[in-house]
This record gives C-alpha cells, structure tokens and sequence, in this order.
C-alpha cells in the first residue's frame, strides 16, 4: 500500500506506468451479453473473471485445490480484465471519478473463512490504483461454483466524470 494519496492528484493511467502493471487485452464475453454498459454517470462491469483473453488462468475452488494466495492472484487477475474492460470502453481510466462497487464472489470449500484475504486482491489493487478516497464498498461471498470452474468472479461499478 506504498505510493497511494488522495483521489484529487492521482490519474490511473499514469499509475499503471509507474508501478509497471500491464493490462491485460480487454476481455469479450462467453455468451449472450456485454462486458460493460453506462447508464448516466455509471459505468456497470459483467462479471470478470481470471482469464487472459478466453483463458482460464486459475481453475478450481479455494481451499481446496487452491489455496488463498492463489485465489488473492486470482482476484487480482479478474480486477485486471475489469480495469482494461473499463478502459475500453472510456478510452482512459482517469474518466473514473470513483468506485461505487465492488463484488467479490469466491468458489470455495465448504468450510473456507479466509475470504477477506483473497478479495484484498482486488480491493488492494484498486487502491494502488485509484487512491485511499476512491477504494470502494465492497460484498464477499462465498459460492458452491463459479462459471467455467474458475474460482473467482468480481463485480464493479464505476463513477464516471462528465
């Protein structure tokens, strides 16, 4: 959490750079609806999940074949492919003026606790990201699967500037 201020002086794009993350291609959906429409001045994400164009990059339930560090990169992962969707479709991250929502859905072992944990993946990238004003709210479930057997799946919800 080193390197993050206030919403006002802090442009995405350009933290990216500086922290050397790479987005990945923006992701294209596996069946009948769209990676992300605007309604006013929100910006509503589908479900991402860990994948790097239409590949899985984690298969499995955490707690039982994977374990919380992976499904913290896996949440991670998905929070990317939110971002470069996003991207996409504003053409700049900068556009965002904060985050209204972030859903965590995790596939887990029945008797798995550590769920926090594995949504800091994404909660702490967006704060890298975007600043301590602009983390979001945030709901954590835990879930029987999650599609394509992957085993995370986040929700976001966008702010947009006018």
């Amino acid at each position: 959490m080193v390197g993050v201020g206030k919403a006002a002086g802090i442009e995405p794009d350009r933290r990216l750079v500086e922290l050397d993350i790479a987005l990945p291609p923006a992701p294209t959906p596996f069946g009948a609806y769209v990676e992300a429409i605007q309604c006013g001045p929100f910006l509503f994400l589908s479900g991402m999940l860990p994948v790097i164009g239409h590949d899985p990059k984690y298969i499995g339930r955490i707690g039982d074949e994977l374990g919380v560090a992976e499904g913290y990169n896996a949440t991670r992962t998905a929070c990317l492919s939110g971002l470069a969707a996003a991207k996409a479709h504003l053409g700049s991250l900068n556009r965002i003026s904060n985050i209204a929502k972030l859903g965590v859905y995790i596939a887990t072992a029945g008797d798995f606790r550590e769920h926090p944990k594995v949504a800091d993946g994404a909660s702490e990238l967006l704060l890298e990201l975007f600043g301590t004003d602009r983390v979001p709210p945030r709901i954590v479930l835990g879930v029987a699967s999650i599609p394509l057997g992957m085993p995370v799946e986040i929700e976001l919800v966008f702010e947009i500037k006018p």
